[in-house]
């Protein structure tokens, strides 16, 4: 059991590595079947990277407009949506009060929390954020990247174009950071074109040493490995003793749904700068749908191979696990499958706002996070909780003999939905963990909390960590939610502690990010669905931005400046590459006083945008 308020320290060195378990000898661990493995690439490294960041009172963001998805086209998942969503109106009708389903008194701490990465008018902003053993935290979003100290200093922001600093790169998405513990290094990922074979690549960035202020190796591999009209999107990544796994979805030019592959690439070359040799394995065996990678859970790695899980879309009662039984190096390495009966879960329907008749996506049951820790495989997925509700589907797997437990958190009368976990455990035995979701319901605004669920599978009462200030609509409905959150483990830390971000919505109906760090006490209130009082524990400088939306004919350098009533020039925001279609640019105001201002936006050729900004007093 976890014991709380009494410091712990790790028996593992900084760079403890562990090894896989032996699978049970019985019939009903063999594998079903395997994967198909590729010829190994070749690909060498694209440049150095340490691109200056922006000016960090001003944090102009220049990116171009939002770049849309695929989704596996499911008939069946929307019908059974529509149906659940009828249950769940019915219950609104009744007005029923529920109580989460927590019993233990250990529940989540907020420490120090701050707001999170800028947003430039993307949804959904796919949070995702790593914290190194010297404390460095690195933040992505849809389309930002940003470094903060644990007291949320920050020490460096820039929108991804800038930071890529890559004249052949227009727009990315989907960022996704994880902090490799074993090799003390980060590694970065964001992805270009999901919607054009042609152009579909995987961008990956390895951090020079343990400060990612010292710059990233840069890779750029295709995101079209069969070479058959696929475009690879949603991306899952994890790391072994020796390898970095990159698992996504591959969609035809058509917009149909192809398979899901593994990207397998030695980590150590790209920690250095030097060339990728790689492979991906393809035609897996179950025909999985976002297969996630499981990375150790605690402080090092574990290997050789690695471990992964995937669920079904729809409704269902099986998992499906691989194993990759041996790194690139052995040469025999195989992908094994193994089909798991599990504890049926169902799709959810989208979820209700309070203020507006704009749902959010709750997507699918699809796998969303995970990690492996001696012996077990933890992993999570939105499914319905009750009566239509969503709720978080929470399993751990033997992985010796291929049994799973499961349950699922919830609120009935609330969404809770695209959770994230990490290990909140004293000890590679203690199976404890933290999970941050992100919460929504008729009464109340899109929300970030949190909660423990101890080694004993019982859960605690769920702690706000920021509360929405509005509803949030500006794409469509159901507007996009999710796709992911993040959690991450701080692996030196003094008692158990994970750091989260999520999106909230804000007073602009538009999405915003917020980090918070995470401890246990042995005190805590479980909450109702009565539950309506928003915490405002800080002001949100994000929400205060000024935003400009123009198109371009064609790639080119852009100035972005503003003068006062008078034409003097207050401060040069920008100067660098627009791309060809539309761009929004955006600019933290709260430097302005209060007085009449002008936007000027000039091209090589012409001023294209004269806009007048008024600050109220």
């Amino acid at each position: 059991m976890l014991l709380l308020g009494l410091a712990f320290s790790f028996a593992m060195a900084a760079n403890a590595q562990h090894n896989k378990v032996r699978m049970a000898d019985n019939p009903q661990t063999s594998p079903q079947g395997n994967g198909v493995k590729s010829k190994i690439i070749t690909t060498p490294c694209a440049g150095f990277m340490n691109n200056p960041g922006v000016d960090l009172q001003w944090k102009p963001v220049m990116s171009p407009i939002r770049i849309m998805h695929r989704s596996k086209p499911d008939s069946a998942v929307q019908r059974l949506k529509a149906e659940r969503l009828k249950m769940k109106l019915q219950q609104e009708a009744k007005k029923v009060t529920g109580v989460e389903n927590g019993s233990q008194s250990v529940v989540p701490t907020i420490g120090s929390n701050f707001a999170g990465n800028t947003n430039n008018d993307m949804s959904p902003l796919d949070n995702s954020l790593a914290i190194s053993n010297n404390g460095i935290i690195v933040s992505v979003a849809n389309t930002t990247i940003e470094y903060d100290n644990m007291q949320g200093q920050n020490i460096y922001f820039n929108d991804l174009i800038s930071f890529i600093g890559d004249a052949a790169i227009e727009g990315v998405c989907d960022p996704v950071v994880i902090y490799d513990s074993g090799s003390d290094r980060f590694i970065f990922f964001c992805q270009v074109s999901p919607l054009n074979s042609t152009k579909s690549k995987l961008l990956i960035f390895f951090s020079k040493t343990n400060n990612p202020s010292d710059g990233w190796w840069y890779y750029k591999l295709t995101g079209n490995p069969l070479g058959n009209g696929g475009a690879f999107d949603y991306p899952k990544l994890a790391v072994s003793t020796n390898e970095l796994y990159i698992t996504g979805n591959l969609y035809l030019d058509n917009g149909n749904y192809d398979q899901s592959v593994i990207y397998q690439i030695p980590k150590n070359p790209g920690y250095n700068g030097e060339t990728l040799n790689w492979q991906f394995w393809k035609d897996i065996a179950g025909g999985p749908f976002t297969i996630t990678p499981l990375s150790w859970g605690q402080q090092g790695n574990y290997g050789p191979g690695c471990y992964f899980v995937a669920s079904e879309s729809s409704d269902a009662s099986l998992i499906h696990f691989y194993n990759l039984t041996d790194d690139m190096s052995a040469a025999d390495e195989k992908l094994e499958y193994h089909p798991v009966n599990v504890t049926p879960y169902k799709v959810a329907p989208d979820a209700l706002q309070s203020g507006t008749a704009v749902k959010l996506n709750t997507n699918d049951c699809r796998m969303l996070s995970g990690f492996y820790l001696e012996g077990t495989a933890h992993f999570v997925f939105n499914a319905v909780y009750a009566d239509g509700y969503c709720g978080v589907n929470y399993n751990r797997l033997d992985v010796s003999a291929l049994t799973n437990q499961s349950t699922t958190f919830g609120l009935n009368g609330s969404d809770y939905c695209y959770p994230s976990v990490s290990s909140f455990a004293t000890d590679k035995t203690d199976r404890s963990v933290m999970i941050g979701f992100l919460k929504s319901s008729s009464t109340t605004f899109p929300s970030i909390r949190v909660v423990n669920c101890d080694h004993d599978f019982n859960w605690s009462g769920s702690t706000e960590i920021r509360a929405g200030d509005a509803y949030v609509s500006y794409t469509g409905d159901p507007e996009r939610w999710g796709d992911y959150s993040g959690t991450c483990r701080q692996h030196n830390a003094t008692r158990p502690t994970i750091w989260l971000s999520g999106m909230f919505g804000n007073n602009k109906n538009v999405w915003d990010t917020w980090i918070a760090e995470v401890y246990g006490t042995s005190s805590g209130i479980i909450e109702t669905a009565s539950d309506q009082k928003p915490l405002h524990l800080f002001p949100n400088p994000a929400n205060n931005r000024f935003s400009l939306e123009f198109e371009l004919p064609s790639p080119g350098t852009v100035k972005i400046s503003i003068l006062d009533g008078n034409g003097k020039l207050i401060k040069e925001l920008f100067s660098g590459r627009g791309q060809k279609g539309k761009n929004n640019f955006s600019f933290n105001k709260e430097n302005l006083l209060p007085g009449i201002y002008f936007i000027i936006l000039k091209t090589d050729d012409a001023i294209i945008k004269n806009e007048k900004l008024v600050i109220a007093g």
